[in-house]
């Protein structure tokens, strides 16, 4: 009898949709001199507001420069600026203003999503390996 309790139980775990972190928008503010992100996890976000290393934010969400040849943005270096944390949403406002008719693109970090055992025995993920999405704008 407790075999089949067990069964059960991980037929029901293993069936279970995975959570799904809310979608992150971004959008120009300050006449296009800055970029917000809404959505992001406000947990984290708070963690990550008390942290008195402001770079810190970089790695859940840096800002780039989209390359001519998009294959090559991988490699482009991080945008420097400046973050600040308002309420639930985050500013960031680049040392030197957005270039007109230039895009750039948001890296956001899934940090947590895919790293379930499931995930890893259905060939979802791969160890040692961050999810993200790019999120793209246009000045």
């Amino acid at each position: 009898m407790n075999k089949y309790l067990i069964v059960i139980i991980f037929i029901i775990g293993a069936c279970t949709p995975a959570r799904h972190p809310a979608a992150v928008q971004i959008s120009l503010v300050n006449n296009g001199r800055s970029v917000q992100f809404k959505g992001l996890d406000y947990v984290v976000m708070q963690d990550i507001g008390r942290d008195t290393n402001a770079d810190v934010w970089q790695s859940l969400v840096p800002v780039y420069r989209m390359p001519a040849d998009t294959d090559m943005k991988n490699y482009q270096p991080v945008q420097p600026g400046r973050y600040q944390l308002k309420d639930s949403v985050v500013v960031f406002t680049p040392d030197t203003p957005f270039t007109k008719g230039q895009t750039y693109f948001v890296r956001n970090y899934r940090l947590g999503e895919g790293a379930a055992l499931i995930d890893y025995i259905k060939s979802r993920s791969q160890p040692g390996k961050v999810r993200f999405i790019d999120l793209i704008f246009k000045q």
